[in-house]
């Protein structure tokens, strides 16, 4: 398999696992609504299921953000430096690199966390462990640090590889 296609797979699976997020929210909040309103009831468990799930939809949007190179950054030494272009490059290789180490050592923490979460046998809501609810944490930074080095090294091969004119 040809890692362009899967590429085009992940890419396919993230943007439907966020719809289907997205749609479970509005599904769950809608029902919550209707239950109140109409039926003056409600399950206990919708509400922190909603803010579980702006969690989610949250980091597989931010892991989204980053795939299409759409996503919240500091570039100070990038955009507002007049810099030489070979040196602006290199600056963004270097920023990219920092922002992978970065969300590589959030990963490192994340994965901490849920498995003293899991050693704790905490519950979030309705029986659910804590330590499912948290797994998008881990799961979605590690994809972001994945993406960031993959950009350096793109970068950086863009960058020194020689260009041959005729």
């Amino acid at each position: 398999m040809h890692i362009a296609r899967l590429l085009r797979l992940l890419h396919a699976f993230e943007d439907s696992f966020l719809v289907l997020l997205l749609s479970t929210m509005i599904t769950l909040a809608f029902t919550q609504i209707i239950l109140r309103n109409f039926f003056d009831s409600g399950l206990s468990w919708i509400a922190p299921a909603l803010r579980l799930l702006v969690l989610w939809v949250g980091l597989v949007g931010a892991m989204i953000a980053t795939r299409q190179e759409h996503h919240i950054a500091i570039d100070v030494l990038t955009r507002s430096v007049r810099l030489p272009e070979r040196l602006k490059q290199t600056a963004q290789i270097f920023v990219e690199l920092f922002t992978s180490l970065v969300t590589g050592i959030i990963t490192y923490h994340a994965v901490r966390m849920v498995i003293m979460d899991r050693e704790a046998q905490s519950i979030a809501f309705a029986g659910i462990p804590i330590w499912i609810c948290e797994l998008i944490i881990p799961a979605a930074f590690a994809i972001i640090a994945l993406r960031y080095l993959l950009f350096a090294l793109n970068h950086a091969r863009q960058l020194f590889t020689p260009r041959v004119s005729l």
